[in-house]
C-alpha cells in the first residue's frame, strides 16, 4: 500500500507532536516545582530530538527523494553533529 505525499506529512506531524509533548513530559520536578537534572533523561531527549532532525530533513526538506549522495551527506552529518553534542555533553 503506498501512502501519499500529504498523509505522509500529515502521519509525520502527529509523530513529531507526539515526541515534542514525550520529551516535554520525561522532565522529573521536584516536589517545590524544581526541575532536577538528569543524565539519562538529557541524552532521551537528545536521542529525541536527533529522530525529530532526521523526520524533518526527510519528509518536509524533501531528502528522502534527494540523491543517494544527499541522503548521506546529511545522514553522516546528523550523527557526527549529534555525536558532538553527546560526547561534549558527557565530558
Amino acid at each position: 500500500m503506498r501512502i501519499s505525499a500529504n498523509a505522509r506529512v500529515t502521519y509525520v506531524w502527529v509523530v513529531l507532536c507526539a515526541v515534542t509533548i514525550l520529551s516535554g513530559g520525561l522532565a522529573h520536578t521536584r516536589s517545590d516545582g524544581a526541575y532536577v537534572a538528569s543524565t539519562t533523561i538529557t541524552l532521551a531527549v537528545l536521542v529525541i530530538g536527533l529522530i525529530k532532525v532526521r523526520l524533518i530533513t526527510q519528509n518536509f526538506m524533501e531528502v528522502r527523494v534527494a540523491p543517494t549522495w544527499l541522503r548521506l551527506t546529511v545522514d553522516g552529518w546528523l550523527v557526527l553533529f549529534w555525536g558532538s553534542v553527546i560526547a561534549i555533553y558527557l565530558i
